[in-house]
C-alpha cells in the first residue's frame, strides 16, 4: 500500500482491533500489488474508506489510467470497509466487482471513496466513486463481499 503509516483510523476501530494481534495498516492494504501501484489508504472506517493511486505507472497503452487500476483501487477500498464492518471475528472476501469507467485520465492522482450500500451479517456492499484532481468522476464501482468467520490466524475458517 505504499505509505501504510498514513492511514487514519477512528479510535473506535483502533479499540475494537486492539486485542486481535493484527497490524491494522498491513492488514487493510492491497499488499504487494498495492505497493507496486502506489496505492495509499488515507482514511478507514466502516462508514467511509478513502484512498489514492497515481495515474503515472498505472496506464494502458494509450496513456490513460488503466481500468484494472481503478478496479484494484475500488476493490481495496470496498474490502477494507467490509473488513472493518465485519470486525476481527470475520474476514471479507470479494464476490462481485462491477466498474463503470466514465472518463480517461492521463496524469495526476485519482481518489476513491467507498461508502456502504448494505452492511449485513454475511455480506457487505460498498459503492466506490473514483475522481480526478478536478473532482470529476472517473469511475463508479460496486463491490460485494462475503463475510466469513475468521480462524485464530485471521484467515477464513
Amino acid at each position: 500500500m505504499g505509505e501504510q503509516s498514513q492511514t487514519t483510523f477512528p479510535q473506535q476501530v483502533l479499540d475494537e482491533w486492539a486485542g486481535s494481534g493484527h497490524d491494522l495498516r498491513a492488514l487493510f492494504s492491497a499488499g504487494h500489488l498495492g505497493d507496486r501501484m502506489g496505492l495509499q489508504v488515507l482514511e478507514a472506517s466502516p462508514d467511509r474508506v478513502v484512498g489514492t493511486i497515481p495515474v503515472e505507472g498505472n496506464t494502458q497503452p494509450y496513456g490513460l489510467l488503466h481500468g484494472g487500476a481503478s478496479a484494484v483501487l475500488a476493490e481495496t477500498l470496498g474490502s477494507v470497509g467490509a473488513m472493518l464492518h465485519g470486525g476481527p471475528a470475520k474476514i471479507a472476501v470479494g464476490v462481485d466487482l462491477n466498474c463503470t469507467h466514465h472518463r480517461g485520465v492521463r496524469s495526476g492522482l485519482v481518489t476513491g471513496v467507498a461508502t456502504p450500500v448494505h452492511r449485513g451479517r454475511t455480506t457487505a456492499t460498498y459503492e466506490i466513486t473514483i475522481t480526478d484532481e478536478q473532482d470529476k468522476r472517473v469511475c463508479t464501482a460496486r463491490l460485494t463481499c462475503l463475510l466469513r468467520p475468521a480462524d485464530s490466524t485471521g484467515t477464513a475458517a
